[in-house]
């Protein structure tokens, strides 16, 4: 059984650019080995940002036959309670084309500077057709160096890994993204490296990405 939650990657976003906002956030990856499309939004539902709500949308198609069991989609939606600017929690409910619903529960934790963040998200979640519960830890790192202008490198990293009872491995990837990004739109070299089952089973995706942010302060 395989698992995802790509919406602990956008909640990184919504770091990087300030939790008072309201973000939509596109993106596609694809390369010779498989194309990912991803839609996610955030906005706040209570006045001074205190609780906020996550939407995300995504689909992953594999381009060889032998790796089209992988395929899968998912829709998730958590929200979250904002306790200061590095910490939040919150109950969110996934529905995935292959693991099925689960209901979760996660901590966000996140350190920044002008250039450089990182964000440490582990999560409870329950299965629901295993009625197992799972555990799940999530680290995303970026850096982006100011070249010219409205101009930045951007060098970022997302691992995740997800155990079945806290003791059998499910899913693991590690998704690396060098580019550049002028004005909220993002682009360059991608490259997954995706792991499934008890006994890992790897795929590796090079590719390119392009990743638009939709941003609104008011």
């Amino acid at each position: 059984m395989k698992k995802r939650n790509t919406l602990l990657a956008f909640v990184f976003m919504v770091i990087t650019h300030g939790s008072m906002a309201q973000i939509t956030q596109l993106e596609l990856a694809s390369g010779l080995q498989k194309t990912d499309f991803t839609s996610f939004s955030l906005r706040p539902i209570t006045a001074h940002a205190k609780f906020s709500i996550g939407t995300l949308a995504f689909f992953q198609k594999y381009h060889q036959e032998e790796s089209v069991l992988f395929d899968e989609a998912g829709v998730h939606a958590t929200i979250y309670w904002n306790i200061n600017k590095a910490i939040s929690i919150g109950p969110g409910l996934y529905y995935n084309s292959i693991a099925g619903y689960a209901q979760r529960l996660s901590i966000l934790y996140a350190i920044k500077s002008q250039h450089f963040i990182l964000t440490a998200i582990p999560t409870i979640a329950h299965n629901e057709q295993t009625g197992l519960i799972n555990g799940e830890m999530f680290l995303q790192m970026q850096w982006t160096l100011p070249i010219k202008n409205d101009w930045q490198l951007l060098l970022s990293a997302q691992i995740l890994t997800n155990w079945e009872k806290f003791s059998q491995h499910t899913r693991s990837f590690q998704q690396i993204r060098v580019g550049v990004d002028k004005n909220r739109t993002q682009f360059g070299l991608a490259v997954d490296f995706d792991q499934y089952g008890d006994t890992p089973l790897t795929r590796t995706s090079p590719g390119l990405f392009v990743r638009k942010i939709f941003l609104n302060n008011k």
